[in-house]
């Protein structure tokens, strides 16, 4: 599962990842907390156009990847708030989805370069998803009312924490990549050319001092060993 702030938000973190994941057979869910209804600098868009762009660029994108599962959960861009109401809401999807991984954003990385402030709505999609994680999603009587709704606890076996600054997995990218780029394409409201080969260097970067050419880069938590889904 990747929970992340907006649609083509997770083409840039962990497409290579997920497009590899999903070749070996593995179900992938997206949970994409907002609308991303605020990305446009169009003086004729409106947020409700821009709503359904967003969404079909992300089924787009996903589609590329291998992604089997969507949730759009409809938050308004740019007002994203470390609220009970989205925790609980995070956790149901878990509780339904049940994943053994979660990806989501660093929380705790505010700047990732003398040039780029980290956006507030990555950085609470990242924090609720890591509480919703644990440890809500794991405990029968934090919000009983899932409970009534058919959602039994469900423990996540790891998170994988993409744009850390204290990385401790790497995954090879070198033969997804060419798919990351294409997914980023299908996000033609957001992205220029330029941004697609952005990310190739910045796949280039992350691979530095490792064995292989391009990466995405991790920080991962166990919180449960699973031999069989290591």
């Amino acid at each position: 599962m990747v929970v992340v702030a907006h649609p083509d938000d997770a083409e840039f973190m962990v497409a290579g990842t997920i497009a590899k994941w999903a070749r070996k057979g593995c179900e992938v869910t997206y949970v994409i907390i907002t609308k991303g209804d605020k990305g446009s600098d169009d003086p004729n868009m409106t947020s409700e156009r821009l709503t359904a762009i967003r969404e079909a660029e992300q089924r787009n994108a996903g589609a590329v990847l291998g992604v089997a599962n969507y949730e759009f959960m409809g938050y308004p861009d740019g007002y994203l708030q470390h609220s009970l109401e989205l925790r609980r809401d995070v956790a149901r999807l878990i509780r339904k989805h049940k994943p053994h991984v979660l990806l989501t954003f660093d929380p705790t990385n505010r700047f990732f370069s003398d040039n780029y402030v980290n956006h507030p709505d990555h950085r609470v999609a990242g924090d609720v998803a890591l509480d919703a994680t644990f440890p809500t999603a794991r405990d029968r009587l934090t919000f009983p009312e899932l409970l009534l709704d058919g959602y039994e606890p469900w423990k996540v076996r790891q998170v994988w924490l993409s744009g850390s600054d204290r990385p401790n997995v790497w995954v090879d990218i070198a033969d997804t990549l060419e798919l990351k780029k294409a997914a980023l394409r299908e996000h033609p409201s957001q992205l220029e050319a330029d941004m697609v080969e952005f990310a190739e260097g910045f796949a280039r970067t992350a691979a530095e001092g490792q064995d292989f050419e391009y990466a995405e880069a991790f920080r991962r938590f166990i919180l449960e060993e699973d031999p069989i889904h290591e």
